[in-house]
């Protein structure tokens, strides 16, 4: 089950109340121990919740994990379309990027919880798929009919989630500047290869 609503709950302050004290409860418990070994329990216990009240509002912790995603797959949606009509150059990410890598550098234990190498698990999944539609939508909407759009949005899911993936996991060695000037230029690459002939 997806949430009812949406991260902020439905119009109940008490419902987004609630989803929030499990969201935290659940980033919390992803500090200390990967997502797999985190109990119904231990999330409960943390948020002052019952386990009543948590099935009220999610199936299962896969759902729960998928919603506290929900603002950090926003946040990377949105930086990386954090320009108006003309994209900055390969070598001039945008500074909401950055500001966006500094934020799971921050709390990399956390998002390497929720975050699998290869670009899998509940953050994975859900920005590979939040990432791949708004970049269809901005393809549709600058550039001609027919110019593979959803070859490219795959590429640019594909290739922003897995790197973000193998660096929260340690596996490639950079500052969140550093990172960003990388990706900006491969996924400049991507859509330069992807533009009509």
């Amino acid at each position: 089950m997806t949430p009812a609503a949406t991260t902020e709950g439905s119009g109940d302050p008490r419902t987004a109340r609630t989803r929030g004290k499990l969201r935290e409860a659940l980033l919390a418990a992803c500090e200390e121990q990967p997502l797999d070994q985190v109990s119904v329990s231990d999330v409960v216990r943390r948020a002052g919740v019952g386990r009543a009240t948590f099935y009220l509002h999610y199936d299962d912790l896969r759902a729960l994990a998928v919603d506290a995603c929900a603002e950090i797959v926003r946040r990377a949606v949105d930086a990386l379309h954090a320009w108006d009509e003309v994209p900055p150059g390969p070598g001039a990410p945008p500074a909401e990027l950055v500001a966006l890598l500094e934020a799971v550098r921050a709390r990399a234990d956390v998002y390497r919880s929720l975050l699998r190498t290869g670009g899998g698990g509940p953050l994975g999944e859900l920005l590979h798929q939040e990432l791949r539609q708004r970049s269809i939508s901005e393809l549709r909407r600058r550039r001609p009919p027919g110019s593979a759009e959803d070859l490219i949005a795959s590429a640019v899911a594909g290739l922003f989630t897995g790197v973000l993936a193998d660096w929260v996991h340690g596996r490639t060695d950079a500052t969140p500047a550093q990172l960003a000037s990388g990706i900006w230029r491969m996924l400049s690459a991507v859509h330069t290869a992807g533009a009509p002939r």
